[in-house]
């Protein structure tokens, strides 16, 4: 256990971090896989649109790798102009 209060604070602030990052990551995962099941080019390139921005916002709070979010907004990219 923390022997000290900063330690005790750092606990508690590192676990509600590590709440909203998974709430963030978990969102943007799901409008991905929603992404990828999309048939319709308009409805693609308009989820495509909020998909990459939060994948910036994510890459930019270190939540992600940066790499990795690159690499995922090429891949559905590459769906978007495929459709």
């Amino acid at each position: 256990m923390a022997n000290h209060k900063s330690a005790l604070k750092r606990i508690r602030s590192s676990g509600v971090k590590r709440i909203r990052n998974r709430y963030y990551a978990k969102t943007t995962r799901g409008l991905i896989k929603k992404l990828r099941k999309t048939t319709d080019k308009t409805e693609a390139q308009e989820l495509f649109k909020e998909v990459s921005s939060m994948l910036d916002r994510l890459a930019k709070k270190n939540v992600i790798h940066k790499k990795n979010a690159s690499n995922n907004k090429s891949k559905l990219s590459k769906l978007v102009n495929s459709l």
